[in-house]
């Protein structure tokens, strides 16, 4: 492989890192109604989608290097920006527990460590006795923490995370 080829590939790989990384967070921003920073991410990933898809069409080398480079940047842009849109697209989920039994040390816990809930009682079934379905509005920061939470207490609980669009009123812990 001759450096121009490898100088190539790398620079395909390293921008379709770049592009593919900006597309995911550009959805992520979409989904959160957040069209000024959506925009511009969309700017770059398509500015750097051409400039690679040129360097990638315009090159004379080996099409499966090129190949091999274009696909291997996409896979891992799809893991950084993953990893990235974690860590810096804040929010809140909606966590709904069910537990496997009435226990008012669990309730006494989450309330604890600051978290706000709100607990219905769920009726026995034919499958196990009287439950709570616990319901609280979770930064996304602290969800492992309140999971933790949960499981210490509650090994068998039925833990469903959603998203949560927008809420109106209430009171809100962590």
């Amino acid at each position: 492989m001759t450096t121009a080829l490898l100088l190539s590939c790398l620079k395909i790989f390293c921008c379709r890192i770049l592009d593919v990384t900006c597309g995911t967070v550009r959805t992520i921003l979409t989904v959160k109604e957040n069209a000024k920073g959506a925009a511009f991410m969309g700017f770059v990933e398509v500015f750097l989608w051409y400039v690679v898809v040129r360097d990638a069409m315009t090159s004379d080398g080996p099409v499966l290097a090129i190949a091999v480079a274009y696909a291997a940047g996409f896979a891992t842009g799809t893991f950084v920006g993953g990893q990235i849109a974690r860590r810096i697209i804040s929010g809140n989920v909606t966590v709904q527990v069910v537990t496997s039994r009435r226990d008012d040390t669990l309730l006494a816990a989450i309330r604890e460590a600051g978290y706000a809930i709100t607990v219905l009682n769920a009726n026995e079934s034919e499958f196990s006795e009287n439950k709570y379905l616990i319901i609280a509005t979770v930064d996304k920061k602290n969800l492992k923490a309140f999971e933790e939470i949960v499981k210490q207490r509650d090994e068998h609980a039925f833990i469903m995370v959603s998203d949560t669009k927008s809420y109106v009123g209430g009171y809100f812990g962590k």
